[in-house]
């Protein structure tokens, strides 16, 4: 009997919150509103000026929770913050046709600093850097991770002596190129590949602006824990390639030894490549339904002279077509793209997860293990791992779950974005 694919509840309202994961915080009861007390403070007001309707602590300030405002405010101009009773907040950039209106990046009642942007970007590097040492084991790394380092709407990954920039903002994109000489002098970088986000222009109100890629380099090659790879910024996804995985990717190396490695939506071949290169693995099958990134994986296993498997192919006929084979692998890796994009799609991308491990886990051997990965940050870390269980038991195996573990450490998450906290792997052996 056909079993029907699993919803995280009947009748789902975006905005209300699922037993297994919410795709958005449930709506707050506001006090009855009451008269805003005009901006005030010793000495002169601040121009221009936001005041908000609500107390907020998130650095994202949407629509409803902007009150007053100052006149004739520039889209993408940086403003002064008051709370709704007239106090200094901070300050923030602020484009009133824009999806998120105002940007917070700094909560303090004191005036800036001239080079207040340029010290944030040195305590960025810093970190990653000196702090973590990364360019001790990779030349490729997050430099910039929106929120989490105080620049709301920009993303930055060395790779090489490029930088490569996703920009989320209007007032990113008015400064980045401001910004840059900063970058390449503390990073000793040189070049660089600039990305408006998916539907920036319609996001923002900033119509004309190109949602591809900026003229650029279309590829470089970088290190990664002893292995090589190539990143193409003309067909990758995002910024070109995943360093997120990068710790993940060793982790999962210790495992392979002598084993069947079976990688699923393995993109540009980083598991498969270290499962075989660091691993050991006798044999490694990678799968991806992209085509140039299948392409892509395969020039990256020449990098790194490892005979890999890499097939094109939908991730649910493959894995059905295993099945009907009696096929079975001592490791399995499950590493979707991000399946859940926003609150309206959130049923569907929490069942197409459902969906997808159902189809994968059978494939693991008794005592296997399975590593299987979401980058959706609206589905919680606790939500995603029940998922799973729930997946598991259905079908009648038991999980040992031997660790739950996310991005390296140069995607920093900040209190107050815990939305940051995108990606998510649990490793378990299968019983």
């Amino acid at each position: 009997m056909n079993e029907k694919p699993f919803s995280p509840r009947k009748n789902f309202r975006p905005g209300a919150r699922a037993p297994y994961g919410n795709a958005a915080r449930p709506r707050r009861e506001h006090a009855p509103a009451r008269s805003l007390t005009p901006p005030t403070e010793i000495g002169e007001r601040r121009e221009p000026w936001v005041q908000l309707r609500y107390f907020t602590s998130s650095p994202n300030v949407f629509p409803n929770f902007v009150g007053a405002t100052s006149d004739g405010i520039e889209p993408g101009a940086q403003v002064a913050v008051y709370d709704r009773d007239g106090a200094p907040l901070g300050y923030g950039f602020y484009n009133a046709g824009a999806n998120i209106p105002l940007r917070i990046f700094a909560r303090t009642p004191d005036a800036l600093s001239e080079n207040y942007f340029e010290n944030l970007i040195e305590r960025a590097v810093r970190l990653r850097t000196e702090t973590l040492r990364l360019p001790e084991t990779t030349d490729a790394f997050r430099v910039v991770h929106g929120d989490a380092d105080g620049l709301n709407g920009l993303v930055v990954d060395k790779y090489g002596d490029v930088l490569s920039v996703e920009i989320f903002s209007l007032p990113v994109f008015q400064r980045i190129r401001g910004w840059l000489p900063i970058f390449h002098r503390l990073l000793g970088t040189t070049k660089e590949t600039i990305q408006l986000v998916k539907g920036f222009g319609s996001m923002e109100n900033a119509r004309g602006c190109d949602d591809s890629h900026t003229p650029g380099l279309r590829e470089v090659k970088i290190r990664e824990n002893g292995m090589r790879f190539a990143v193409d910024f003309e067909n990758g996804h995002k910024t070109g390639f995943f360093c997120d995985q990068r710790d993940n990717r060793k982790k999962l190396a210790q495992f392979c030894a002598g084993k069947r490695v079976l990688d699923l939506c393995c993109y540009t071949g980083g598991f498969s490549i270290a499962a075989k290169t660091l691993g050991g693995a006798a044999e490694v099958t990678g799968v991806d339904l992209d085509e140039n990134a299948v392409a892509q994986a395969k020039r990256n296993a020449n990098l790194n002279q490892a005979r890999v498997n890499f097939v094109h192919a939908d991730t649910f006929t493959y894995a059905r077509q295993m099945q009907a084979n009696g096929e079975k692998f001592d490791v399995v890796v499950l590493d979707p793209p991000k399946l859940i994009n926003g609150k309206d799609d959130y049923e569907d991308g929490f069942a197409k997860y459902h969906d997808m491990n159902k189809v994968v886990l059978p494939l693991v051997k008794e005592g296997g293990l399975f590593v299987t990965n979401s980058c959706s940050g609206l589905l919680r870390v606790e939500d995603f791992e029940a998922l799973v269980i729930r997946v598991a038991h259905r079908l009648g195996r038991r999980l040992q779950i031997l660790d739950r573990t996310g991005p390296g450490m140069d995607h920093p998450v900040m209190s107050n974005y815990p939305e940051g906290r995108y990606l998510k792997a649990l490793w378990a052996i299968v019983w």
